[in-house]
């Protein structure tokens, strides 16, 4: 699911019907149970991509240092690397190598979907006692 998505969903679903309160205390489980499956797949999602970004890291960094097997680059379609680079300088070359900039990309992509639906939970984890302080206003508006 996209963050567009995402967002599109917590919108409709944070809305309130003021005249069904008790409908919406009730529909709490639900959207919890909601959220917290899509939390739980994208957390997934990100851990994967952690993970592969680490396995990439590392194969970045024998391919720069020189010490990558043949065979293995070639599986992963990349050319010899014709320069020659000082060790230090290896995690700067890293660091700027388009598939590890555009893995990053996606980690944080999917860091912000996971962080959203974290707080969207948390927003859920206190909607039962919004709704009692606005069933308690609607209390005290008709002097009960």
């Amino acid at each position: 699911m996209t963050l567009d998505e995402v967002l599109e969903e917590w919108h409709k679903d944070s809305q309130l019907d003021r005249t069904e309160l008790g409908e919406e205390a009730l529909k709490i489980p639900q959207l919890h149970s909601k959220y917290y499956k899509l939390y739980a797949n994208e957390r997934l999602k990100l851990r994967r991509l952690q993970a592969d970004h680490k396995q990439l890291v590392k194969a970045k960094n024998e391919y720069f240092g020189g010490t990558i097997d043949y065979n293995d680059m070639k599986e992963r379609g990349w050319e010899p690397n014709p320069l020659k680079i000082l060790r230090a300088d290896i995690p700067s070359y890293v660091d700027a190598d388009q598939e590890v900039v555009n893995i990053n990309l996606k980690m944080a992509y999917h860091q912000e979907i996971v962080d959203f639906l974290d707080n969207a939970i948390r927003s859920l984890n206190t909607r039962g006692y919004n709704i009692s302080a606005a069933i308690n206003w609607e209390k005290f508006k008709v002097g009960i």
